[in-house]
């Protein structure tokens, strides 16, 4: 091998084994609240000023320079000259890292680089020589949704993260897809946590009767805000409350292929029980068929996502075939993906 080549595999080898310290530092940040404190300052903010503005040692003051750095690096703040001294701004991304931003992803990000959930995929490896479930449960002995019920702090970390999804996709989705609601006079949102997707839908469409459907414990003590919204505790492999639409938003990819398609059916059987012909809504990533011949960022966020499917659920995202042989092997007999802006698709299954 050249020596060029060499050493720029070398690079490339270390680059990916260093990558974690983008996140790392990225989760300093947030634990830090830097985003905040530039987002408050209303300007440029100054290194001398960020520095004095932080909760840190006066031992550290030196390394704050060398975080931002990195971070600017990375895309989450913009850096300026100004009077000989360097200024941050916020860009785009860590504008969605302010913790009252209406959009903020900042409880997400914050669930996924939390230790309990970083340390299962020390055991990733032993995982594919092991008869066990999923690297999950090897690193904790229960599988991800008993830990969550067992652990009350991360219920409530597990409820926050999704429910800052949900408000990101339900405006993406209401902004983009109005039509798919419709003419539609009710909806059930399957594992729909607390509620923040069905209450932006409930709110837009007054006329839609709107069940949020999850574990018991979930919806325990949750109570509708509008006229057109209630919860409901059940299990959702055996049975639904029968609607004209079943919503599934960021659900079907926790399970395998045989999971999802009883829960599909189920859904079949709850927009069926009243002789009416209903539609399954879902929301979802749609893989591509060949990943390795786009080179772009969204792709890679979305093998990422696939891995930790993976590590977590024993699951996976999946590609438009994927997704139609689940629906066909569920009693359907069409569907529609409509691509959104960002990671996700809508998918519309009719009967």
């Amino acid at each position: 091998m050249e020596s060029h080549k060499l050493f720029e595999a070398q690079t490339h080898i270390l680059h990916h084994t260093f990558s974690f310290i983008n996140s790392m530092s990225l989760k300093c940040a947030i634990d830090m609240s830097i985003p905040d404190v530039i987002h408050k300052y209303g300007q440029p903010m100054p290194l001398s000023i960020l520095i004095a503005s932080l909760p840190i040692h006066p031992s550290k003051t030196n390394f704050i320079y060398r975080l931002m750095r990195i971070l600017t690096h990375s895309g989450f703040f913009s850096q300026y000259m100004n009077n000989l001294e360097v200024s941050y701004d916020l860009t785009d991304a860590s504008r969605l890292l302010v913790k009252d931003h209406s959009f903020s992803v900042t409880p997400f990000v914050l669930m996924v680089l939390d230790p309990t959930y970083l340390s299962p995929w020390n055991q990733f490896s032993s995982w594919f020589k092991s008869g066990d479930p999923t690297p999950f449960f090897m690193e904790h002995g229960v599988t991800l949704y008993d830990h969550i019920d067992q652990d009350p702090k991360h219920n409530h970390m597990f409820n926050d993260a999704m429910a800052s999804n949900a408000r990101l996709v339900s405006s993406m989705v209401i902004q983009k897809c109005k039509g798919v609601f419709k003419g539609l006079k009710s909806l059930v949102d399957v594992g729909g946590g607390t509620g923040t997707m069905a209450m932006a839908i409930a709110k837009l469409f007054p006329q839609l009767d709107c069940i949020v459907f999850d574990l018991p414990h979930v919806v325990a003590g949750l109570q509708g805000s509008d006229k057109n919204l209630k919860y409901v505790g059940g299990d959702m492999f055996e049975a639904i409350p029968p609607a004209d639409s079943i919503l599934l938003k960021w659900i079907l990819h926790n399970w395998n292929d045989e999971e999802c398609v009883k829960m599909l059916k189920k859904c079949k059987e709850a927009i069926t029980r009243e002789g009416k012909e209903g539609k399954v809504i879902i929301i979802d990533m749609v893989m591509m068929e060949n990943e390795n011949v786009v080179d772009d960022e969204s792709v890679e966020t979305k093998l990422f996502f696939d891995l930790q499917m993976m590590v977590f659920f024993n699951a996976k995202e999946r590609n438009e075939k994927e997704w139609a042989k689940l629906f066909f092997s569920s009693g359907f007999t069409n569907y529609k993906i409509t691509p959104l802006l960002g990671l996700n698709s809508l998918i519309e299954v009719y009967q």
